[in-house]
């Protein structure tokens, strides 16, 4: 049997020291490196909400709106208007209306929203035009502009919806390849869809 001596010792003790350093430096450098992955990733969802903060501030800015309104209105035509106005802010920009315009088939609290077409009926006038916004209603149904379908879409699309930029339209659009939107309330299971966000997009979309 080989005895060992101390100079043998010392040696195997410093390669067991060695190895023991070794394995606690790499131990340590994963640590490290796993550290920095999720700071990382950390500040890739704080960019997200960032930028989602800042789609909620663009649904909240005021910006122009072009709106078409005709019928018994004094001065009828294109008119701007800010982002937020009402039929009876329409009206008056176009001069107030006619005393033959139709007060009972008109609402004039209804919000407009860009590209709309509004059309003053006359008492007693039943040929109205088709393309015009149903001014007793209290939505946006009567906007010719065309829905969005979440289903079948575009990321360009998805982007002209209000408070939807391009981060969320990539989170819709990887939702969608693994679950089709049946009914739209379900783009509320999209991360960064929120009551309020919805609120402002449910009469833009559809899944048809």
């Amino acid at each position: 049997m080989r005895f060992f001596t101390k100079k043998d010792q010392l040696i195997i003790l410093s390669l067991i020291l060695v190895i023991i350093f070794i394995s606690t430096f790499n131990l340590f450098n994963k640590k490290v490196l796993q550290a920095r992955k999720d700071d990382l990733d950390d500040d890739i969802d704080i960019e997200d909400m960032l930028e989602e903060l800042e789609e909620d501030d663009e649904t909240q800015e005021t910006g122009p709106i072009m709106i078409h309104i005709s019928g018994q209105v004094h001065n009828p035509g294109i008119i701007e208007l800010e982002l937020g106005s009402r039929v009876i802010d329409a009206v008056n920009l176009a001069g107030g209306l006619k005393k033959d315009a139709d007060l009972d088939r008109m609402n004039l609290a209804k919000k407009l929203i860009d590209e709309e077409k509004i059309y003053i009926p006359a008492i007693g006038e039943e040929d109205i035009p088709i393309e015009v916004a149903n001014l007793n209603s209290s939505d946006n149904s009567g906007n010719t502009q065309p829905k969005v379908n979440i289903n079948t879409c575009t990321k360009e699309e998805l982007i002209t919806l209000p408070g939807i930029g391009e981060v969320t339209a990539g989170k819709i659009l990887d939702y969608r390849e693994e679950n089709l939107f049946k009914i739209i309330d379900d783009i509320k299971n999209v991360s960064g869809i929120g009551e309020k966000k919805f609120e402002a997009i449910k009469e833009l979309i559809t899944v048809n």
